[in-house]
């Protein structure tokens, strides 16, 4: 059973370097393109949209969304841009994993936007 949760984790990650090489193609769609870009950002980012803390929910983006998003995404693009993409995440793969800051401040800031929203909810409404 471990052995093919580490298979299926191992074939997720390549499949989030396959769309982010497909979404850099020129070949590819601007709506996949955009579709792709949001999924790999989210995969690669150090924070997740969901904390992994939560009881059960907390794992949910991991093994839902992201596999959904990828999922998606690879079905927007071109076969021969996942094709050459496949290729280029293979010698990728040996490198490990980027991380992308970008995607973990904006989720910040999200999280932020909403503690905000709820103390001035609770603010007011105890006034």
């Amino acid at each position: 059973m471990m052995e093919q949760l580490k298979a299926w984790a191992k074939q997720l990650k390549r499949q989030v370097f396959v769309l982010y090489y497909a979404y850099r193609d020129k070949r590819s769609p601007w709506y996949a393109k955009l579709f792709s870009m949001c999924v790999v950002a989210y995969a690669f980012s150090p924070i997740d949209l969901i904390p992994d803390f939560i009881p059960v929910i907390g794992y949910a983006d991991d093994l839902v969304l992201i596999p959904l998003g990828v999922l998606a995404a690879i079905k927007m693009m071109p076969g021969e841009v996942i094709e050459d993409a496949k290729k280029k995440a293979d010698a990728r793969m040996n490198q490990g994993k980027p991380v992308n800051w970008a995607a973990g401040v904006l989720i910040i800031l999200l999280w932020a936007a909403v503690l905000a929203a709820v103390l001035t909810y609770l603010y007011n409404r105890l006034k």
